[in-house]
Formats: C-alpha cells, sequence, structure tokens
C-alpha cells in the first residue's frame, strides 16, 4: 500500500501533501491544501483546480457548494493518473480524487453514490416499482441472490438483469450503473445492485450484465461495498 502511494505521489506532482484536519494517521491521511483558482461541476461530481504552495493541480470531491477563491484541504487522496472526463471532454494528467475537510462524510452504500468519486455514494433516488424477469444461462442471478450471499459468488462470473435507475458516468475511467430488478428489500439493502462498465447507457434502460462479482470492496473516503460486479459488458 505504501508503495502504491509513493508511485501514486510522483505521478501526481506536483500535489501538497499534508495530514488535513482531523485526517486519519497513515497512508490515509494525504491531502492536498491550496487556493480553489477553477470550480467545474459534474453530476454527482465538483473538480476544483488549485493553487498550491508547489502549482496548480486538479482535485474532485463529491459535489459541494465551493466558491472561486476558498481555501480548502482535499483529504484521503486517491490519485489518478492521465484520467479522461467524457463528461468535461477533458483528459487530467492527474486528478486527486478526495473528500473535502470539514465536509459531511458520504454514506457509504451497497446503492452507491451521489456519485462520489468511486461512483458510489449516496443511495439512489427511490425509483418506481420494478419487475424484471431473470437472466438466463448457468451465471445467472437475481439481485437478490447476489446482494444476500455474495461470498458464495465471489470472483466468479455473473449475469444479472435488471432496470438502470441510476448512471454515473466517467468516474476513475469508468461509469457506475446501479440495477433494480424488483427481488430484494430496500429495508436491507439487498434490491440494488452496483456495476461498473466500460459501456454507455441511461436511465430507465433495462440491460443484461455479465461481469465479475467483488465482495468487500473499499475505494476509501467512506465508499465501500459488500458486493459490486465489475468488468460487466452490457446487453439490451
Amino acid at each position: 500500500m505504501k508503495t502504491l502511494l509513493a508511485a501514486c505521489m510522483l505521478a501526481a506532482a506536483p500535489f501538497v501533501w499534508a495530514a488535513g484536519p482531523g485526517a486519519p494517521q497513515g497512508p490515509a491521511a494525504v491531502a492536498i491544501a491550496g487556493e480553489v483558482l477553477e470550480v467545474q461541476n459534474v453530476e454527482g461530481y465538483t473538480y476544483l483546480r488549485l493553487k498550491t504552495a508547489q502549482g496548480d493541480t486538479w482535485a474532485a470531491v463529491p459535489t459541494a457548494p465551493v466558491k472561486k477563491g476558498a481555501k480548502v484541504t482535499v483529504q484521503n487522496v486517491t490519485v489518478m493518473s492521465n484520467f479522461e472526463s467524457k463528461t468535461l471532454k477533458k483528459t487530467f494528467p492527474a486528478v486527486a480524487f478526495g473528500t473535502l475537510a470539514g465536509a459531511q462524510p458520504a454514506a457509504a452504500a451497497a446503492g452507491g453514490g451521489a456519485a462520489g468519486p468511486h461512483g458510489a455514494a449516496a443511495k439512489p433516488a427511490q425509483a418506481p416499482d420494478v419487475q424484471v424477469p431473470k437472466a438466463t444461462g448457468p451465471n445467472a442471478r437475481t439481485v437478490a441472490e447476489i446482494m444476500t450471499k455474495p461470498a458464495d459468488l465471489k470472483d466468479k462470473p455473473v449475469l444479472v438483469r435488471g432496470k438502470i435507475v441510476k448512471y454515473s458516468p466517467a468516474i476513475m475511467g469508468k461509469n457506475w450503473v446501479h440495477l433494480r430488478d424488483g427481488s430484494g428489500s430496500a429495508a436491507a439493502g439487498t434490491n440494488d445492485l452496483l456495476v461498473t462498465t466500460t459501456e454507455q447507457a441511461k436511465v430507465g434502460d433495462i440491460v443484461t450484465a455479465k461481469g465479475v462479482l467483488r465482495t468487500d470492496r473499499d475505494f476509501g473516503a467512506g465508499y465501500s461495498y459488500k458486493a459490486i460486479v465489475e468488468e460487466a459488458t452490457l446487453q439490451r
């Protein structure tokens, strides 16, 4: 972990790395402090160009009412090199994804994101009742089957059909999709499945996602998931 963080720091220069107020100790405490020179908002995200002691750099945080000229600290940093934002139609040499010091932490959820840096975080808005037939095939599962017994399917291929109720594009080089099929319980958090893909889609699409189920994925900054389907392809 320390080696990875060191590599990220070098790739992301010039950044100011410091322990932000209240930041955890150890590798997770790295942060960027500076004055906001530019603000660009996209769905679920606020991009900030910061003036630091060593030069300008870009950071991205879950949507926040930040104004030009403000002094901010971005903590719990994860650096992405050569990051392409399709929404902004721009490739950044490096972007530091994190959270604003002093901001209310985003809620970790299996239903993830007012799209946070990891495409996850706040739960999707309540959607009308969804009823989508189960996919067919040897690896076919319902949303509830995946969310109630993720350990049984860990690192295995899965096929799940559902309706897209939330779509967060171009975050960390992926599109983040929330699927529901009518199975599971909202109260138990088993009715919504997070899927990452490089394919484009939109809210309301009914798709069959084919990918690998990962469990207990922790991206830092409060974004953790007991089950997530990654490297998925989408079939209409």
